[in-house]
């Protein structure tokens, strides 16, 4: 299986004024490979979310090193890191985080418009997406008007349109009900299915059931795998 994330010894602390610095990630080493459905367990405050942040480039770790489609980050200027955000990366959020002044094809045109695609291009493969998720008579909606699960298949639409080489969920279904949740995670293990690389935090036993493999996490280090 071909390796498409890696982290290398990653170590993060936070720093507050007046009080001692805080690790949240200690020496902690992951390989991700094509294809694979990884799952990050663990309580609240383990670390599992400034993980994946590390893991997507929107942190800086302290130590070790995140390498991207072979690509060593350690040392990369803030310009290469956001290029390999944009081309190799998709992030699914919790409150799914759609750009509120832009439609529902707007937003899932965005990565395409920011990798250099034509805008009519950009247009048509988003429509394409949407419809296939059968959002076809949502292009034109406003996220307001969305409902949770419209909103989150959305977000997930926008996260693979680019055919990154990892989506990183964090906690996905957290905030949809029973139905939607299934419904996002059958999308996310599509994309798994076609190749893509899920890394996803949750605290779900019906998420972490889909998995192929399960990373728990304990006090900010990864305490052992679970095979499913």
């Amino acid at each position: 299986m071909r390796e498409v994330l890696e982290v290398v010894s990653v170590s993060k602390s936070f720093v507050v004024p007046g009080a001692p610095a805080v690790q949240v990630l200690r020496d902690v080493s992951l390989t991700v490979g094509q294809g694979e459905f990884v799952g990050l367990v663990g309580p609240s405050g383990c670390g599992k979310s400034t993980l994946l942040n590390i893991m997507g480039l929107a942190e800086r770790q302290d130590h070790g090193d995140v390498i991207i489609g072979g690509w060593s980050t350690k040392e990369s200027s803030d310009r290469h890191l956001q290029q390999l955000r944009r081309a190799e990366l998709g992030y699914v959020f919790q409150n799914f985080n759609l750009l509120s002044t832009l439609s529902v094809l707007e937003n899932v045109m965005v990565p395409l418009v920011l990798n250099g695609a034509r805008r009519e291009e950009a247009s048509r493969q988003a429509e394409e997406l949407l419809t296939k998720l059968k959002l076809a008579h949502r292009l034109d909606a406003m996220p307001f008007s969305l409902s949770g699960g419209e909103s989150q298949r959305v977000a997930i639409a926008r996260a693979v349109v680019h055919r990154p080489k990892v989506v990183l969920a964090d906690e996905p279904t957290g905030s949809l009900d029973s139905y939607s949740g299934e419904v996002v995670l059958d999308l996310l293990k599509e994309q798994v299915d076609f190749g893509i690389a899920v890394v996803m935090a949750t605290h779900s036993e019906t998420a972490l059931a889909r998995c192929s493999r399960v990373e728990h996490m304990k006090d900010g280090c990864l305490a052992g795998a679970r095979g499913r």
